[in-house]
């Protein structure tokens, strides 16, 4: 069964940063795809990043690009999101996933429980 816990979401103030942590186990870590999702009050959820299995690849959401860089630490089977710059718009719960299997194209199947991220002017 694949457990993920994320954790490091809280308040903060426009500008300010915060790091995201998501501790996986279950399976190997280090053979998929690992991505943050949110979903703020009524919007759909969204992709925000995603990783490759190795972490030599990644990919932003254009509203999130030179703001938040997505990394993982395969010995520690971990992903984390570092958020700086942050934005009222930024606010919302943050989920991190796994890939279905090897392909970081292929459907997230694997989700985490949430952390609420507040962003306040």
């Amino acid at each position: 069964q694949v457990q993920l816990v994320e954790s490091g979401g809280g308040l903060v103030q426009a500008g300010g940063s915060l790091r995201l942590s998501c501790a996986a186990s279950g399976r190997t870590f280090s053979n998929y795809a690992m991505g943050w999702f949110r979903q703020a009050p009524g919007k759909e959820r969204e992709l925000v990043a995603k990783i490759s299995w190795s972490g030599r690849s990644t990919s932003y959401a254009d509203s999130v690009k030179g703001r938040f860089t997505i990394s993982r630490d395969n010995a520690r089977n971990t992903v984390y999101l570092q958020m700086n710059s942050l934005k009222h718009e930024d606010t919302a719960v943050y989920y991190c996933a796994q890939s279905r299997d090897t392909n970081w194209n292929s459907p997230y199947d694997y989700w985490g429980q949430g952390t609420q991220v507040t962003v306040s002017s």
